[in-house]
């Protein structure tokens, strides 16, 4: 089956719902794919809030140079200026749409994070994700010009060089239809890729199962070139518990005061910097990393108990109840914590309209490089991101919708010389495999050893994955096994790369930051210079 639209978003998060609204505003017709549900992406469990500058004590100059110096000066300085600068539009635009975010009297509560020199931090108490998302779904299925379809995952980007056919172009996607097992062709003037990070390469993780990296990998084997994936950023909080499953707790914790404890309850983050708890994300996970090793302890604590009881229950009420269900009164007990790998700082490299190297296709969210992060994300600019480059991806699909791509045959998903699988556990064994050397090995602290065995055993893997692949009926475990391999190798190969130790990427081969900030750049063997 062959379904034709203006644009196809794959992706259904905060960045593809606020492209296909302000795509739909102008009569686009715009398909959105979502993996799950659409509640099932890690937009909907975002805690802490939208970074803008909001307060009339606040400069941008100030938001501008805290990004620059939570991104080790590996930011570029035009995008955060440009990111920034288009905050303020960005959550006015949310509020339009309903977002339900926190006031405190007849102004908005702003709250203070990790990195942050002033209260900038815009929250639904701790569930901005979800009310943000519930909001745009909400919107999203108001209009008629917006078609979302549930559990179909993407194969592979359709270009015309696939195709045999001149003037390479993306023309859609084969997508996996999850409930019928049926791939089907999306068509599209313009395919954005909006599908979020690969968090899920790693053991640990605050992310939802669906971050494994799809779109950065299907852009890769389109011809896009790939930009600093080396920067993972792990969550210094993670919740400790067996039945706490990627459960995050959020950063406004130690920006309303919570203190990170040794298991005896002494204090230890002012041994690591001089602002404590409030240190970039990076310092603090390899501070708690190094603290847990040392004593060899499974977790740290994060204690915000000496605040009212009701101050908790009004700022971090999913927090609380959470816990509670565990066993855990975060008013009177201090809260079990770990890192966990959370945020994909590199990515498909694109212009500040979303543009990748391959004509037709765009990539926004966390999928994209755009430079805002540089080697460190500042806390809560990851939302701002996705709304910034959906606004300004809008804008210039919509000056180009009345191009007309030449026609192309697009022929159906070809199944004949497959059969279904009998060997599923395969899939689950090298998922599991993965994972684990991911953590030990391409984790907080790295070293030229650990990455040697790491690319020893991600290429041996891609050679087991490419031939399932090629002998079995598609699935999604499968497709998100094949991404998470491939974007694991090039993380690996990113960080072999980096002969330094820079925001999130530290090594203790080369503990020293080098003297020129420099992207990695990864360009595949398909990659046309334009």
């Amino acid at each position: 089956m062959q379904q034709e639209f203006d644009v196809l978003i794959i992706g259904s998060g905060a960045a593809g719902l606020s492209l296909a609204l302000r795509l739909a505003a102008s009569s686009a017709q715009v398909a959105v794919l979502s993996k799950g549900s659409l509640t099932s992406g890690s937009t909907w469990l975002a805690q802490g809030g939208i970074a803008a500058v909001l307060d009339e004590e606040d400069l941008i100059e100030d938001h501008v140079s805290d990004t620059l110096t939570a991104g080790a000066h590996l930011s570029h300085n035009n995008t955060v200026e440009f990111t920034v600068k288009n905050g303020r539009q960005s959550i006015e635009w949310l509020i339009e749409q309903g977002v339900p975010f926190t006031r405190e009297g007849e102004r908005y509560h702003l709250t203070k994070e990790g990195g942050h020199s002033h209260r900038r931090i815009i929250h639904a108490a701790d569930a901005t994700g979800r009310a943000v998302q519930d909001t745009l779904i909400k919107r999203a299925k108001e209009h008629s010009s917006i078609h979302l379809f549930e559990h179909c995952t993407a194969v592979d980007l359709i270009t015309r060089r696939k195709l045999k056919l001149a003037k390479n172009r993306c023309l859609g996607a084969y997508v996996l239809d999850s409930e019928t097992g049926h791939v089907n062709v999306f068509k599209a003037k313009f395919i954005v890729l909006a599908t979020g990070g690969a968090s899920k390469a790693y053991l640990y993780t605050s992310n939802s199962d669906g971050a494994s990296g799809d779109g950065i990998a299907m852009a890769w084997r389109a011809g896009c070139r790939i930009a600093n994936m080396e920067f993972n950023q792990f969550h210094p909080t993670c919740l400790y518990h067996p039945q706490a499953k990627s459960f995050l707790i959020t950063e406004a914790v130690r920006g309303e005061g919570g203190k990170l404890l040794l298991p005896d309850g002494t204090r230890f983050m002012d041994k690591f910097d001089n602002r404590s708890e409030l240190a970039p994300r990076d310092i603090v996970a390899r501070a708690i990393d190094h603290e847990m090793k040392r004593l060899g302890s499974d977790c740290l604590y994060l204690d915000i108990s000496d605040k009212p009881k009701d101050f908790i229950l009004e700022h971090f009420p999913t927090i609380y109840e959470r816990c509670l269900t565990l066993g855990i009164d975060i008013s009177v007990d201090p809260i079990p914590v770990v890192p966990a790998a959370h945020y994909t700082c590199g990515g498909v490299m694109t212009n500040e309209q979303g543009r990748s190297d391959l004509n037709a296709l765009y990539a926004i969210g966390e999928t994209s490089f755009t430079g805002l992060h540089g080697a460190n994300r500042l806390a809560s600019n990851s939302l701002l991101e996705c709304l910034v480059f959906a606004a300004s991806a809008a804008d210039d699909i919509l000056l180009r919708l009345n191009e007309t791509p030449e026609a192309a045959d697009i022929p159906e998903w070809d199944e004949s010389q497959v059969t279904d699988s009998d060997e599923d556990v395969i899939i689950s064994h090298n998922w599991a495999e993965l994972r684990r050397f991911m953590w030990d090995y391409v984790g907080i602290v790295r070293t030229n050893k650990r990455l040697q065995r790491a690319k020893h055993r991600v290429d041996l893997l891609q050679q087991e994955i490419t031939e399932y692949y090629s002998n079995y009926k598609v699935s999604k475990d499968l497709l998100e096994l094949r991404n998470l391999a491939l974007v694991s190798d090039l993380i690996i190969r990113s960080a072999s790369l980096r002969k330094e130790s820079r925001g999130l990427h530290y090594t203790l081969d080369y503990p020293k930051q080098g003297p020129e900030p420099r992207d990695t750049i990864l360009t595949p063997i398909n990659y046309e210079w334009p």
